[in-house]
């Protein structure tokens, strides 16, 4: 009895996937080609790489090129899936064409989703904000400048001792690159052989005597 209904099952499993080869046997292969394309920010229809096209139940797909172009071999029948982020999803029942090659123009439709404005406050409420810039005691007159900062010595001493900035530094560097592109081919000299040099060297040592 046991092996009865061993038999019996393994004969409906047979007849099954013979009943579903059959079907799809039957069923017309054609080659699905076709563009998608989508709206940008100023409503003007572009080419959508990366679209995902697949017919679910069959486990075979494929996604679209840099310029939105796809090709699939599918059957008469197939449900396909259009899908990509930001776009609605859509469907499409691949019918019974009487030539082997269908050519689509896919036109996606944006899934906007609109959220509610949303104000940000360095406050919790707009009370407490109003209390706080009438609460502000900001001084109008010219007694807050301390007459110190604005010492011409000082300042003068702040412009000799500031370090360079960023454009500063790269003139710099450039007019190092280029004299060293100048000079590399030429002698280079050693200022201890330099008379003149030890000069001025002997008389700064007699100037710091008298001192």
């Amino acid at each position: 009895m046991k092996k009865f209904f061993i038999l019996s099952f393994a004969a409906i499993i047979i007849t099954t996937t013979a009943h579903e080869t059959f079907a799809q046997k039957e069923r017309r292969v054609i080659q699905l080609s076709g563009v998608v394309l989508g709206v940008d920010e100023k409503e003007v229809a572009t080419q959508l790489p990366g679209v995902n096209i697949y017919v679910p139940k069959a486990g075979r797909g494929t996604t679209t090129n840099v310029v939105g172009f796809f090709s699939l071999p599918v059957l008469v029948g197939d449900s396909i899936v259009i899908s990509y982020v930001g776009f609605e999803r859509q469907s499409y029942i691949v019918p019974d064409h009487p030539s082997e090659f269908l050519t689509l123009v896919i036109q996606l439709i944006p899934d906007v989703t609109y959220l509610n404005p949303i104000v940000i406050l360095p406050f919790p409420t707009e009370e407490l904000f109003k209390e706080a810039v009438l609460a502000l005691n900001i001084p109008t007159d010219d007694g807050s400048i301390d007459r110190k900062n604005i010492n011409q010595e000082l300042l003068a001493l702040m412009l000799k001792t500031t370090p360079m900035d960023g454009p500063q530094n790269q003139s710099y560097y450039l007019n190092q690159m280029a004299t060293s592109q100048g000079t590399q081919y030429a002698p280079v000299t050693n200022p201890l052989f330099n008379p003149f040099n030890w000069a001025k060297f002997f008389r700064s040592l007699n100037n710091n005597k008298k001192k």
